[in-house]
């Protein structure tokens, strides 16, 4: 599970790497360069989907979830 993701700037094309949140998604984010306030694109639950070089991490488990289940043997 990664808990850092590198946030990229649409706007001014900062990056940073940022600690995310285990339990939780981050919605809102201002850009350290510009001060643009980020939000999530539409269908993405937080910034770190949307901007980050990795998914949060409640996205990581739900996908790991979903790998598990597609190598489990179907009897």
């Amino acid at each position: 599970m990664h808990l850092v993701s590198t946030i990229s700037c649409p706007f001014c094309g900062h990056k940073s790497a940022e600690a995310m949140p285990a339990d939780a998604c981050v919605v809102f984010y201002e850009c350290k360069k510009c001060k643009a306030m980020l939000r999530p694109k539409a269908g993405d639950c937080c910034v770190f989907c949307s901007y980050g070089d990795s998914p949060c991490p409640p996205i990581q488990r739900s996908q790991e979830s979903a790998d598990n289940d597609r190598r489990r043997p179907r009897g």
